[in-house]
């Protein structure tokens, strides 16, 4: 494996480490201000809100500037803002604050993925973008204990510790990843895309014909369900609500966190071999199923242990859905085509769950409590198991079409 591959897997840590630092603490520090468990929530979907707007253009920044350039000016932009929030006063500046680091969460991430693609041998791209997944989940796992550990410390310097830590992330990759190499790979990188005859560019899908596919339908309904439970309402309400029920309710809220991570990380070990031998369907059902019951159970926890006992389910739930998912895209679209725009569209798909269920669970969670709150969430789980339902299995379009290339070699 090439260095720079494990230069982009220490920054990844030093940043997951970092934002589960502040994970467990940020709803809880936003309430401080005297706003609603809405407003809480809006300081996550901001940060989603910002990222959609902005990921056309950090593409364009990036053919511009160079994957390097973006990917450090990305980070050193989030670094600032997160550092700068323990110093703020008002709520409306975290607001702003929170925004403007989307955009540089943006610009580091879609940097990433180029980065990983034009330096990782084709032969070990899949193990370049596992190993660089895996140091997010670690440093997820990491980040809240920590952050636990160290809450007599109040709730802002753990802020100044993230930035701290993302800028260490940036010196790291500036010092580690030499310009000329990347400027290198751009340079031959875009002399072979300008030599390629356009006979040679792949056919392209468009989101209106897998539309058409029952099994795509499915899966941005499953997306938007994912980023509304396991990544909205997961990180802005999970905190609040261990506040209100636990006394050291931000030790208990970075445990809970870490937990989920953990047991993500141990069914992400076998979930990917079982959607490749009995089928991406029952594993997406499975899990979303799961999500239902665990989180929906998570506003009858009134003790440390049922918490954390359903965090940790809700994490390995979430182990089964998402990679079946992303396998169900790869189905849909194939290997003989380009899909960006389909893609994008899955990727929104989550961005908007994860915009909208914080801020509604937050207003259900001020009016009716959390365990309506969080019921929400087993609701908007079960509806996407009914789409699923009548979601066709993607297994064996992917058997046949592996089966068709052998023959053909």
């Amino acid at each position: 494996m090439p260095r720079e591959i494990w230069v982009l897997v220490a920054a990844a840590f030093l940043i997951a480490v970092g934002y589960g630092l502040i994970a467990p603490i940020l709803p809880q520090f936003v309430v401080t201000f005297d706003v609603s468990i809405a407003a809480a929530g809006a300081v996550v979907s901001i940060f989603s809100v910002s990222r959609l707007i902005f990921a056309p253009g950090a593409g364009r920044l990036i053919d511009g500037f160079g994957a390097r350039k973006v990917y450090l000016t990305g980070l050193i932009t989030v670094a600032v803002t997160t550092g700068m929030i323990a110093l703020v006063g008002a709520y409306w500046q975290i607001l702003v604050l929170r925004a403007i680091a989307g955009l540089g969460s943006t610009m580091f991430t879609i940097s990433a993925m180029g980065l990983i693609v034009r330096l990782a041998p084709p032969e070990r791209r899949g193990r370049a973008s596992a190993l660089y997944g895996s140091a997010f989940l670690l440093g997820n796992v990491i980040g809240p204990v920590a952050g636990a550990a160290m809450s007599f410390l109040g709730m802002r310097w753990p802020f100044v510790i993230y930035g701290t830590g993302v800028l260490l992330a940036a010196f790291v990759v500036w010092w580690l990843m030499p310009n000329r190499k990347i400027d290198r790979i751009e340079q031959n990188h875009a002399a072979a895309k300008d030599a390629a005859p356009e006979s040679a560019e792949p056919e392209k899908m468009h989101v209106r014909e897998a539309l058409r596919d029952s099994a795509y339908r499915s899966a941005l309904v499953s997306n938007f369900t994912h980023g509304w439970v396991n990544m909205g309402v997961r990180v802005a309400t999970l905190p609040l609500f261990a506040a209100a029920v636990f006394n050291d309710g931000t030790a208990v809220a970075g445990f809970a966190l870490a937990i989920y991570a953990a047991g993500n990380a141990v069914v992400l070990q076998f979930s990917g071999r079982l959607a490749d031998t009995i089928g991406r369907k029952p594993l997406i059902i499975a899990g979303l199923i799961g999500s239902a019951i665990f989180t929906g159970g998570m506003g009858f926890a009134d003790e440390v242990w049922s918490l954390l006992l359903f965090s940790a389910l809700a994490g390995a739930s979430a182990g089964m859905l998402n990679p079946s998912q992303q396998a169900v895209l790869a189905d849909v679209i194939g290997n003989d085509r380009s899909g960006g725009s389909v893609l994008s569209a899955y990727q929104m798909s989550m961005d908007l769950g994860q915009i909208v269920g914080p801020i509604l669970v937050g207003v259900l969670a001020d009016l009716y409590g959390f365990r309506v709150a969080f019921g929400v969430c087993a609701i908007v789980a079960l509806v996407a198991v009914a789409f699923w339902s009548f979601g066709r299995e993607t297994l064996d379009t992917a058997r046949k079409r592996a089966a068709s290339d052998q023959g053909g070699e």
